[in-house]
């Protein structure tokens, strides 16, 4: 137990260092703020995640912990400046890009025998640039039921779907067969096109008619903990 509190702690000072490191990049300066504002943008992206917007001046002093609406009116600019906060026309502080990117770790986990642990660099990730190449063009799809269990997808992830008109064989999809939704593998059998489960508990599924594709899965996100 005492070493996994201290691996906690360890890999915490990674990312905060990281978190620093980042704003010190963008702002051209290695100054003493730099570690406080990685704590005050911890602070605001706590505070979205839970209200989706962000808090007004007399609010942040709360949030933040500072006495003063100048010394929050320091802090917001120092993160503008380093490129995750923006001010729309009517000066209202919105977050950017950057706000939402997470820390990625350099190192990778392995699923078999443990490694040591080591000094490891953390980069900036966003999720929604990884899974989401077209936003105009891509739904978040929950899934419901147990026919595509042995792909890896299962009741409650979401997935992540790109609409497109045309899909080829080996293709996850999402397909429309008597006007409702059902998510297989699109395969071919003797030059027709059908929907293979990944569950032998069920049927393949071949359309009698013309098959009306909605979309491709190109990702899926999952949640361990409600």
């Amino acid at each position: 137990m005492l070493g996994f509190c201290l691996t906690r702690v360890h890999l915490f000072s990674i990312l905060l260092e990281n978190k620093c490191t980042q704003i010190e990049a963008m702002t051209e300066s290695n100054s003493p703020e730099s570690s406080k504002d990685a704590t005050y943008l911890g602070l605001l992206q706590n505070y979205y995640a839970e209200w989706k917007s962000l808090p007004s001046y007399n609010r942040l002093c709360e949030v933040l912990g500072l006495a003063s609406r100048s010394a929050v009116a320091k802090v917001l600019n120092r993160l503008r400046a380093a490129g995750f906060l923006a001010r729309t026309p009517d000066a209202m502080w919105v977050p950017t890009a950057h706000f939402f990117e997470r820390p990625l770790a350099a190192f990778r986990v392995p699923a078999g025998a443990p490694d040591a642990v080591g000094d490891a660099g953390i980069e900036a990730f966003a999720l929604d640039a990884y899974l989401i190449e077209k936003p105009s063009h891509t739904t978040l799809v929950p899934v419901k039921g147990d026919s595509m269990i042995d792909a890896g997808i299962f009741s409650g992830d979401i997935a992540v779907v790109e609409q497109r008109v045309a899909a080829k064989s080996g293709d996850i999809v999402v397909a429309i067969v008597d006007n409702e939704f059902t998510i297989k593998t699109l395969d071919m059998e003797r030059g027709k096109y059908l929907l293979r489960p990944a569950n032998r508990a069920y049927p393949v599924i071949r359309p009698r008619g013309q098959l009306e594709l909605f979309g491709v899965v190109v990702g899926l996100i999952r949640k361990y903990r409600s």
